[in-house]
């Protein structure tokens, strides 16, 4: 398999935000059936595109897109905002290939943070057991993410685990 993590070309932009889309929608598909409902709107990604310091990057698989992460930066430490492998391609280790890739693109970042939806056991998975991360943070209703104005309440769908992994 060959692999590359390149910067997003704008010529990219638009299949880049349809893979992650539906990555993110089939997996809360998975654990909620056909009616869970659109999970990530384009918004949440345009948002994370535009925040100071972000990058987004293409994951190429044998010169296909096979998946990317976006990623926000600031001295020593660095937030993931998004990471995702396309629809068919899970499995093979191209997560894990785009993590480590984004990790070694920023030398200087000691510490990363990241969250994911309490239900995606996958990701809770490829976070702890395979990038190293740890979970320090259970963000809910009783407990809501300060950095989240549009969590709905009482549901428990919104629930999400913080993650950081320090590497100094």
């Amino acid at each position: 398999m060959d692999f590359q993590l390149l910067p997003l070309a704008p010529c990219d932009l638009s299949q880049f935000k349809r893979d992650m889309r539906e990555a993110f929608q089939l997996g809360a598909e998975a654990a909620f059936g056909a009616d869970a409902g659109p999970v990530l709107p384009e918004s949440h990604i345009d948002a994370s595109l535009a925040a100071p310091g972000a990058r987004a990057w293409k994951a190429a698989v044998d010169g296909t897109m096979a998946g990317g992460a976006v990623v926000s930066v600031h001295g020593s430490r660095g937030v993931l905002d998004f990471l995702y492998v396309k629809h068919g391609v899970q499995s093979r280790g191209v997560g894990r290939r785009i993590w480590f890739a984004v990790e070694h693109a920023y030398p200087e970042v000691e510490v990363w943070e990241t969250v994911t939806p309490w239900f995606e056991k996958r990701n809770i998975h490829f976070y702890v057991n395979v990038c190293g991360f740890a979970a320090v943070e259970f963000f809910c209703e009783r407990h809501p993410d300060p950095h989240m104005s549009d969590v709905s309440g009482g549901n428990g769908e919104d629930a999400m685990f913080r993650f950081v992994k320090r590497l100094c």
